[in-house]
């Protein structure tokens, strides 16, 4: 049963997508080309409608038990509706900021989830008491727009999306963890259904209704699968959203840097520069498709890895990260702290 409803659900995203592209031409849910932007053609968006859809219709035929399900629904329906109105009336920052902090909230609380401890590894915890709410919301809102900032290339949001998922349900599978597997799964497998049709070149975009919904559903997740547990499992969820997490988070320094406002759009993202440096637009996709798969590779090791290995693990991934960056130049092309050192001891 479980997997004829995947099945099911992934050939109803490939049957409902062409439909909603229609919807969204009719409706004039359309991406306009400009300077900031790779596409060179009007093309439709709201694709995340096809993506929501098939989850939510899979969701009710397999009706996994969870107390925190009604929460979660709730907030990805008041997501999906601030993205299906962005997608058409293109909202202000300020109005989808509104639409994602209550979805937080819904989460947190008519669902009942949130981040309230960390234990560490050689004894003792800390109970984040008041803390627990805004950390919970920060860790929503802030994934949310980190695989709403990646959604700049044909693909590439819902591939990494869906490399992030396989991660997640797997080790949910493994876990025990019977809600957060079957959610993942349904959603895995409706993002490879849309994927059929966005995958360079694409026929129509998710928009922010698939990468704000996406973006939620993938932070919840991730908060249910790892909360309440050690600091060094509690990194688990970060490293398998490494991509996104990375992006964002340069992007912040580059704009600081750059002595730029954090909300000012740039056309200097990972992918950005990747294309900038020679890569096609394919080639750009599949080599960010091949590090979040590294980054959810490493995820698997890590969770298995003792106190130390784990430490050692986390050292080499930053200094990997910020070779990288300093190499395609994703804070900027004179941003290169690490590798003027390196040249430096070279030389002398």
């Amino acid at each position: 049963m479980y997997v004829i409803v995947l099945l099911a659900c992934f050939i109803l995203s490939i049957v409902l997508t062409p439909l909603v592209k229609r919807f969204a031409i009719f409706i004039g849910a359309t991406d306009q080309p400009n300077q900031r932007k790779v596409h060179s053609k009007l093309m439709p968006r709201l694709g995340g409608l096809a993506i929501f859809l098939s989850f939510f219709i899979g969701y009710i035929i397999l009706k996994p038990v969870s107390p925190y399900a009604l929460g979660i629904l709730a907030g990805a329906f008041v997501i999906t509706i601030t993205g299906i109105l962005d997608d058409i009336f293109e909202l202000s920052a300020k109005v989808k900021l509104i639409g994602q902090f209550a979805a937080a909230l819904l989460v947190i609380f008519l669902g009942g989830a949130q981040l309230e401890l960390i234990n560490f590894p050689f004894g003792g915890q800390i109970e984040f008491g008041y803390l627990s709410i805004p950390l919970t919301i920060i860790w929503i809102v802030g994934i949310t727009n980190a695989i709403n900032l990646i959604d700049g290339l044909d693909g590439l949001a819902a591939g990494v999306s869906s490399i992030a998922l396989i991660t997640i349900s797997g080790m949910a599978l493994t876990m025990g963890d019977a809600f957060v597997a079957t959610i993942g799964s349904l959603l895995l497998v409706s993002t490879l259904g849309f994927l059929f049709y966005n995958f360079h070149p694409a026929k129509i975009f998710m928009g922010d209704t698939g990468a704000l919904f996406l973006g939620y559903m993938i932070s919840v997740l991730a908060l249910l699968g790892f909360k309440n547990i050690t600091v060094i499992s509690l990194i688990i969820p970060v490293i398998i959203l490494g991509v996104p997490i990375s992006d964002t988070f340069f992007a912040i320094i580059r704009r600081f840097v750059n002595k730029q406002p954090l909300s000012e759009p740039d056309k200097s993202h990972l992918h950005h520069c990747l294309l900038r440096i020679g890569y096609t637009h394919r080639q750009t996709v599949l080599i960010i498709y091949s590090i979040a798969a590294l980054f959810g590779l490493a995820a698997v090791i890590f969770s298995q890895a003792t106190f130390w290995g784990a430490v050692i693990l986390i050292a080499v991934l930053l200094v990997a990260i910020e070779i990288f960056v300093e190499s395609i130049g994703l804070v900027g092309q004179n941003y290169q702290p690490l590798l003027k050192i390196v040249k430096t001891r070279r030389n002398s």
